[in-house]
C-alpha cells in the first residue's frame, strides 16, 4: 500500500484535519462536512506507507477511510478540552472573525 496524501488543516477548529487522496482531491468530501470543516489550508502532501507513524491516527485506519469514504477526518485531541482551553478557543474565533 502507498498512498499520496494531502492533507488540510481547518480555518475553523484548531486540531481538526482532513486527509484525501492527492488524485482526488476535496472531491469525495461530503459538501455538508466541507461547510462544518471550514476553508480548507493545505497543511502537507504526504507518502502513506505501511508502518508509517502519524502523530494521532494509524496509517491503517486512515487508508482504509481513503479507500471506503474517499477521506479521513482527524477531530482534534480531547485531553485538551478543558473549560479554560475552550474559552480561549471561543474567544480567538470570535476575534478572528473581526
Amino acid at each position: 500500500m502507498k498512498i499520496i496524501c494531502e492533507i488540510y488543516r481547518s480555518s475553523r477548529e484548531e486540531g481538526m484535519y482532513l486527509y484525501v487522496k492527492k488524485e482526488e482531491g476535496l472531491s469525495k468530501v461530503p459538501e455538508d462536512l466541507l461547510k462544518l470543516f471550514g476553508k480548507p489550508q493545505q497543511a502537507m502532501v504526504l507518502l502513506l506507507t505501511p508502518g508509517k507513524k502519524l502523530a494521532h491516527a494509524s496509517v491503517e485506519k486512515v487508508a482504509e477511510s481513503l479507500e471506503t469514504q474517499g477521506f479521513y477526518l482527524q477531530l482534534p485531541p480531547r485531553h485538551d478540552r478543558d473549560p479554560e482551553a475552550e474559552r480561549l478557543r471561543a474567544l480567538n474565533s470570535k476575534l478572528a472573525g473581526q
